[in-house]
């Protein structure tokens, strides 16, 4: 058995989470952000452990539905 629905569930919010990351450095990193400078950040920072978390969410779902 590979990948459950819930393991593709979780890696697909860990996609997007990481894509919401990669846009917030761009937008600090190349001039004025859209929503500002704080709402950019707090993006950023609640985006990468969430990113790590349902990463490690997925691979742990993953691991417990595969038959040995």
């Amino acid at each position: 058995m590979g990948m459950t629905p819930k393991s593709g569930v979780l890696l697909g919010l860990c996609c997007i989470t990481a894509i919401a990351a990669v846009g917030c450095v761009f937008e600090l990193g190349y001039g004025h952000p859209t929503y500002g400078t704080p709402v950019t950040v707090g993006i950023l920072v609640a985006s990468l452990p969430l990113t790590a978390g349902l990463f490690w969410a997925a691979v742990q779902d993953t691991r417990a539905n595969q038959e040995d």
